[in-house]
C-alpha cells in the first residue's frame, strides 16, 4: 500500500455529474485514470499507473465485496457496486461504480477492466454503510466465509439478490417522484 501523508478521514463530496474513470489490466493494475480521478484521490499519474487499483481501497470496505467484484469480472459479468475509497491523504469518498471487462479491438480477448464511477447517492450510503460495517465486523471476528453467509442471509431475508439490491438503493429519484410516492399522490 502507498504511504499516506496524513489520515484526516474527512469525506470528500464529489460532483455528481463528473465521472471518475479508471482502466486496469487483467490483474487490476492501473493503466489509465481520468483527470477528475487524480484530482479527487490526490495521486499523480506516475503514482498510479502500474500500481494495483487497491491503492485507493478504504479499510472500512469488507473484503467480500471485492471478492464478489473479482468473481463477477472473471466470469465476464459487469457489476454495479457502492464503494468507499480512500485518497492519498486519508480522506474518503463514496462512489457508485460500474465495472466492466474490456476486450482488445484486434484480438477480441479480455485485456482488463474499466470502472466508471459517480458520487454515490446519500440515501444509498445510509442504506449500505451499516451492512458494510456488519460484514467487516464479521470478517474480523469469524472470517470471510462467515461474512459471505451473512450477506446471503441478508439478501434472502430481504427477498432480493446483490444486483437487485444495488439497483434498488441506487435508484435516482426526482423531486416529483419523491413527492408522489412518499405522499401517495396519484395523478388521474
Amino acid at each position: 500500500m502507498f504511504a499516506r501523508k496524513s489520515n484526516t478521514s474527512e469525506q470528500i463530496k464529489l460532483d455528481p455529474l463528473q465521472p471518475l474513470v479508471t482502466r486496469t489490466d487483467s490483474r487490476g493494475n492501473i493503466k489509465y485514470t481520468n483527470h477528475y480521478f487524480k484530482k479527487i484521490t490526490g495521486f499523480k499519474e506516475d503514482e498510479l499507473v502500474g500500481r494495483a487499483h487497491s491503492i485507493i481501497r478504504h479499510p472500512d470496505m469488507p473484503k467480500i465485496i471485492f471478492t464478489l467484484m473479482w468473481q463477477r469480472l472473471k466470469d465476464n459479468q459487469d457489476i454495479l457496486a457502492i464503494v468507499k475509497n480512500r485518497t492519498k491523504n486519508g480522506d474518503y469518498y463514496w462512489i457508485t461504480t460500474s465495472f466492466k471487462t474490456t476486450h482488445s479491438e484486434v484480438t477480441k480477448k479480455e485485456n482488463g477492466y474499466m470502472a466508471v464511477t459517480y458520487a454515490a447517492p446519500s440515501h444509498a450510503i445510509k442504506e449500505i454503510e451499516p451492512l458494510y460495517e456488519k460484514l467487516l465486523e464479521i470478517e474480523k471476528s469469524d472470517g470471510e466465509i462467515a461474512s459471505i453467509k451473512y450477506l446471503l442471509d441478508f439478501f434472502e431475508a430481504n427477498d432480493t439478490n446483490y444486483d437487485d439490491y444495488l439497483k434498488d438503493i441506487t435508484k435516482k429519484t426526482s423531486v416529483m417522484d419523491t413527492l408522489f410516492h412518499k405522499n401517495k399522490i396519484y395523478l388521474k
